[in-house]
């Protein structure tokens, strides 16, 4: 038996306001850098018609109508993810950079960068204190002067 549509609709608000809180929790922390953070709204999939992660409405018998609703409005939320994101998406490949320096290609780096990346990647003490502490403190170790 299917469900009345404003259950199922009060459903999907709980679930998808969950989720939203949920992001948000994630996205107020102190000390994280904004790359960390690009890659929780990245990972925050809203595909339509996929309802597996709602989990109050997947108790429910919906009506392919109701189905069809939600995912437009899932889609709507997306490309507003999309559209607010875009600065982050047109610099994500300075985010690789950022988040991993060392595995980064010299010759892939913005020339003012090439020898800077170098010094970094073959000074071991500074590679083993970027995979031991987090990067907050890694890159608040980094000589001003030098980097």
């Amino acid at each position: 038996m299917e469900c009345d549509e404003w259950v199922c609709d009060f459903a999907f608000a709980v679930d998808i306001l969950q989720k939203l809180n949920e992001l948000n929790t994630k996205l107020q922390r102190k000390g994280v850098f904004a790359h960390e953070l690009y890659v929780e709204v990245k990972a925050f999939q809203l595909k339509e018609q996929n309802f597996v992660h709602f989990l109050l409405l997947k108790t429910r018998a919906v009506a392919q109508a109701l189905l069809d609703k939600y995912s437009f409005h899932l889609m709507a939320l997306k490309e507003e993810f999309i559209r607010r994101f875009a600065d982050f998406k047109a610099i994500e490949g300075q985010f690789d950079l950022l988040s991993s320096p060392f595995a980064c290609d010299v010759e892939t780096a913005a020339e003012e960068l090439k020898v800077d990346l170098i010094d970094l990647q073959a000074d071991n003490s500074l590679k083993m204190l970027f995979e031991n502490k987090p990067l907050v403190v890694f890159y608040a170790s980094l000589h001003p002067e030098k980097f």
